[in-house]
């Protein structure tokens, strides 16, 4: 865990774990919570949360694209596609940035 703060590709890498748990939360607990149980707490606090999260992701993404010179036709737009699908974050690691970083 301790190397994933180390590299920026390992920092994108953490950053799209959380931005993926968080929007996985957000949609099916925190959604759900304020639509059926009238409790929109949990929505605003989580809402604002992962729309930090996903302008860092970007942020980021953009960020390391340009530091490992990646092709935008390529490479970067599956990376910031990614952000936005439910699992999405977490098939780029998988697929892509692990094999980066390694």
């Amino acid at each position: 865990m301790k190397k994933l703060f180390k590299t920026n590709v390992g920092r994108l890498r953490l950053i799209g774990f959380l931005e993926g748990t968080s929007l996985l939360v957000l949609l099916f607990v925190a959604t759900p919570l304020k639509h059926f149980y009238g409790y929109p707490h949990l929505s605003t606090t989580l809402g604002t949360i992962h729309g930090a999260l996903f302008l860092l992701f970007v942020f980021n993404t953009l960020s390391v694209g340009v530091e490992q010179q990646w092709q935008f036709k390529v490479t970067t737009w599956k990376v910031l596609l990614a952000c936005i699908i439910p699992f999405g974050t977490f098939y780029i690691d998988k697929t892509i940035l692990k094999k980066i970083e390694l």
